[in-house]
């Protein structure tokens, strides 16, 4: 009678131990489509928006360039609404909601723009601007951004 007591107790245990790594297994898979669906929905803003793509194209050449100096220069809503997505991509991997290497697979190529050009990191760096998110993202990704 005791041994059965004791093989009840241990089949207990061993079935409880099971459902906590099932439960684990259902949340990791779980999490990773979350991440997934996020960033599938930020590639899609991203990359298929009217206005992102227009400020996206104008940072997307050499250091220096006149358009990206009239673009800072103007403070346009484009140009304020493009930092402002990075300033959500920062949070989202702040709250780990993305990882450092979803963001940088997916958006790397574009936040090496903003760094290549100096009115672009001077703009951001300042803190009445607001983008201290994007600040440490630029910082976290390559090298560090100075204030100027």
């Amino acid at each position: 009678m005791q041994t059965i007591y004791y093989l009840a107790g241990s089949i207990a245990s061993l079935g409880t131990l099971a459902a906590a790594f099932t439960a684990l297994w259902v949340y990791r898979k779980n999490s990773r489509l979350e991440r997934a669906r996020w960033a599938w929905d930020l590639y899609k803003s991203f990359y298929q928006e009217k206005d992102l793509k227009e400020v996206r194209d104008q940072l997307d050449c050499s250091a220096g360039s006149q358009t990206v100096t009239e673009l800072v220069t103007e403070e346009g809503s484009q140009f304020t609404n493009y930092l402002n997505f990075f300033e959500y991509i920062a949070f989202l991997k702040n709250a780990k909601q993305l990882k450092d290497s979803e963001v940088h697979d997916l958006f790397g190529y574009y936040l090496n723009c903003l760094k290549r050009h100096d009115s672009v990191r001077a703009y951001i760096v300042r803190p009445e601007n607001g983008y201290e998110g994007l600040v440490k993202l630029l910082d976290e990704d390559q090298g560090k951004l100075t204030s100027q």
